[in-house]
């Protein structure tokens, strides 16, 4: 299982057996560089499949997390989504309830967002043969006015060498800022599936962000954006450090946990910086205008919780965490999501 749940095992399982299979494209960003969209003559993709179990759980099912996980994807890179593709396969005998209920729900995360399912496939395999359903979406975006902008006016301030806003694009100095609480989605599901009982307080956060990050954009100075989901937030700073080449310096009372994360966390003996999570980004931005990117994504509702919680550094390739009562530890890359089956 923790060769999909987006931690170290399943970056050496795509890079040993999938991705140097596949021959090399040429592009701003391709396969090789593991972000979360490529890009393709100017034109932004991305695909998703979601397995998530249950279908339903306390603040969302599949059909919310499959649009707005892909619209995310889309919009961390800087662009804006245009469309959805979607396909689903489902399991003979499957309650025709449940797909109107799946379908109804991708119908108006759709609308919420205003990016429009544009096409879509549907296949159903034999009684056993998967888990009631499987949904996959594709989307495509195009370059958002608003990114040129953006890095215009981080330029006046360093050299910025992508011309999105990729996983490689930190320096030292720069900014990390979290669009909110940590941990909502992966308590809350694992809660409702274990019967645990937390999911009375804890609720997902999965949201399309498209609208969010607009704002963060108009704002300036962004150069880097990622959606903390498998492997959660250690993973996605981890992710950074590595491809950026450069260290992170993160104050860990700063990073946005609900008390309810934090003590299901401790009673299950997880840590809630590795749970994924379906409606936060994680964003970098050139320190001058920190502020102003924060000012702005807390205007939305899906910002309003927003910290700003570290700084990139000109130190080794690891993340340190500053602890509440004065320490220093480093914070692994995960194996994977403690939590399987969330998105």
């Amino acid at each position: 299982m923790n060769h999909g749940a987006g931690g170290e095992l399943m970056q050496e399982f795509l890079s040993e057996h999938i991705v140097n299979r596949f021959p090399k494209m040429k592009g701003d960003v391709t396969l090789d560089s593991m972000d979360d969209s490529a890009v393709v003559d100017d034109i932004v993709f991305t695909i998703d499949g979601h397995t998530v179990k249950p279908l339903f759980f306390p603040g969302g099912d599949i059909g919310r997390i499959s649009v707005s996980g892909t619209v995310n994807d889309i919009s961390v890179m800087g662009a804006e989504p245009l469309a959805i593709g979607c396909s689903m396969i489902l399991e003979e005998g499957l309650d025709i309830d449940i797909v109107d209920r799946v379908a109804d729900s991708i119908g108006r995360t759709s609308a919420e967002c205003g990016v429009p399912i544009a096409t879509g496939d549907t296949k159903v395999m034999e009684s056993g043969a998967l888990d009631k359903m499987i949904v996959t979406t594709s989307a495509v975006g195009k370059r958002s006015p608003l990114l040129d902008r953006n890095l215009e006016i981080a330029s006046a301030y360093r050299k910025v060498e992508q011309r999105w806003c990729t996983d490689s694009n930190l320096r030292a100095g720069d900014v990390i800022i979290a669009s909110g609480y940590m941990g909502d989605h992966g308590v809350a599901l694992l809660s409702f599936r274990e019967g645990y009982g937390f999911d009375s307080e804890i609720r997902s956060d999965v949201a399309p962000l498209n609208r969010m990050i607009a704002e963060g954009l108009r704002a300036g100075g962004i150069v880097a954006m990622k959606d903390p989901t498998r492997g959660g937030l250690a993973n996605t700073l981890n992710e950074w450090c590595a491809k950026s080449h450069v260290g992170m310096l993160i104050d860990q009372p700063s990073i946005p946990i609900r008390e309810g994360v934090a003590s299901a966390c401790d009673l299950l003996g997880i840590d809630p910086l590795s749970i994924g999570n379906e409606g936060k980004a994680i964003i970098g931005c050139v320190p001058e205008l920190a502020d102003a990117v924060l000012s702005a994504i807390r205007r939305t509702p899906e910002g309003k919780d927003a910290s700003i919680i570290g700084v990139a550094a000109d130190a080794p390739e690891r993340v340190i965490l500053k602890t509440e009562v004065g320490g220093r530890r480093i914070l692994e890359t995960p194996s994977g999501d403690p939590v399987p089956r969330i998105c």
